[in-house]
């Protein structure tokens, strides 16, 4: 049984989807108007994971997540550049899409461009209307009262009478400041600064809202409830708190029933962020020579609620991290091909188990991912402590093992690939190994002349030699 800590209700859950095995999940995605900074990536990485921890417990997934291609951002900033808002968004979209590709954030079933989905925000916003929820403004455009909301706040815990504006204003801004309500925008009246950005409408002339967007999105692919919305918890108020203000308001009932928030990404002990100019993106990282599965890997150190100070000196401790395990994948893989024949081990099957026990166990407690990789590293570990007793059948089985609990953590394991290290190589290091073993010293240094000769060079790890094209 999985429990997940629900925002709504600020406190742990079993959690039940409305059909029994097959979850519904939406996730916030990129506003395209620069490249995504690392503590957006840590948001992509989390609702990653959950997919995944759903599917590795038996769970069918349908995972939604949203590219804003239209909001006051992406208007702004293509303007300044002087080209247009599609060729300007397609710019940073496509190099989205390469960065999620490097991190093998594989789970997502659609991507949705706000774009594409006009007409089914002017159907929401007209069942607003004739609920008698939205208005048209003096300036053409179309508010959410939210004073007709009564729940308005409950996914953030603001009471509306306790905030500082209550409906007294509205807001035209796609964002505003934490605890500042105001009636906000669903349909803005084109304004001459929005140049080409519009579309015309049974609503007018004009554009969404920015928080408009994923409610109709998520109700096209997923229905008008679904089980989980995931963020960042800089999202909770006022996006998702909009979101849901706007969707229960149209169709009644309970719009999501789990929602996902993973804590902030720190530099310095401060939020990561581009206004603060205190953010590096992932083209960043990979500048320094860092795989981006190592960003991957610093982020599942952590548990997705608790937040995380980012430094490059943590970033170096997850490369070695990842390179344990990469290694130790590489390793079983080759023995599975180069071991001896023998009768099989026992003890296999229990590590095996034990595994698969721990990595449930771990998913069960909302998501516990640091729980999950130190199960990990302690098969890796009992595997290289018992390694002489295990035969090619063994270490097959112990491979497969640890690419089955990869479906959890993504760092594709399975896709490792053996060296082709040519037969005379592998009989000069069989030489050298078995001279080391008789403390044959300058025999051992002998082989290991031959085989940098032939264009190789050894390297000595925790479970034996590999040899490394020069």
């Amino acid at each position: 049984m999985i429990m997940l800590y629900n925002t709504r209700t600020r406190k742990k859950e079993l959690f039940m989807p409305r059909e029994e095995h097959i979850v519904g999940m939406y996730s916030c995605g990129p506003t395209v108007y620069n490249y995504p900074h690392i503590g957006n990536y840590r948001a992509y990485v989390c609702s990653d994971l959950l997919a995944r921890a759903l599917a590795y417990l038996g769970y069918s997934v349908k995972h939604i997540m949203n590219i804003t291609d239209v909001d006051d951002k992406t208007i702004r900033d293509s303007q300044k550049e002087g080209v247009s808002l599609k060729e300007f968004t397609a710019r940073y979209e496509q190099a989205f899409l390469e960065d999620i590709a490097s991190l093998r954030i594989r789970t997502i079933t659609r991507h949705t461009r706000a774009t594409e989905h006009i007409e089914e925000m002017v159907s929401l916003i007209q069942a607003l209307l004739k609920k008698g929820i939205a208005y048209r403004g003096e300036d053409g455009s179309i508010y959410y009262s939210i004073e007709k909301f009564p729940s308005y706040g409950a996914l953030s815990g603001l009471r509306l009478q306790d905030l500082e504006a209550g409906a007294s204003g509205r807001m035209q801004a796609d964002e505003y400041e934490k605890e500042h309500a105001q009636d906000f925008a669903l349909w803005k009246a084109w304004v001459p600064s929005d140049g080409e950005a519009y579309w015309e409408t049974p609503l007018g002339k004009g554009r969404p809202g920015w928080h408009i967007e994923c409610s109709a999105m998520s109700m096209k692919y997923l229905g008008q409830q679904f089980d989980i919305h995931c963020g960042g918890t800089d999202l909770i108020f006022p996006h998702h708190e909009n979101e849901i203000a706007q969707s229960e308001g149209a169709y009644g009932g309970q719009f999501v029933r789990y929602w996902i928030h993973n804590a902030w990404l720190l530099v310095d002990g401060k939020k990561m962020a581009k206004s603060a100019g205190n953010f590096y993106t992932l083209r960043d990282v990979m500048a320094r020579g860092v795989d981006p599965l190592a960003f991957k890997f610093f982020c599942l150190t952590a548990h997705y609620r608790q937040p995380m100070n980012f430094t490059w000196e943590a970033l170096a401790s997850a490369q070695q991290g990842l390179c344990h395990v990469q290694s130790a994948a590489l390793h079983m893989k080759e023995m599975a091909a180069h071991a001896e024949e023998e009768a099989p081990c026992a003890r296999v099957h229990q590590l095996v188990d034990q595994l698969k026990a721990d990595i449930t166990s771990a998913l069960h407690d909302d998501v516990n991912s640091p729980q999950a990789l130190a199960a990990l590293f302690d098969f890796i570990k009992a595997v290289y402590k018992e390694k002489k007793s295990f035969t090619r059948a063994d270490y097959l089985e112990l491979f497969r093992a640890l690419c089955d609990s990869d479906r959890v953590f993504g760092f594709c394991l399975e896709e490792i690939v053996i060296p082709d290290i040519p037969h005379e190589v592998r009989s000069l290091m069989e030489e050298r190994e078995r001279a080391r073993k008789e403390k044959q010293w300058e025999k051992a240094d002998e082989f290991r002349m031959h085989i940098e000769e032939k264009g190789y060079a050894i390297e000595d790890t925790s479970h034996g030699p590999r040899a490394v094209k020069r």
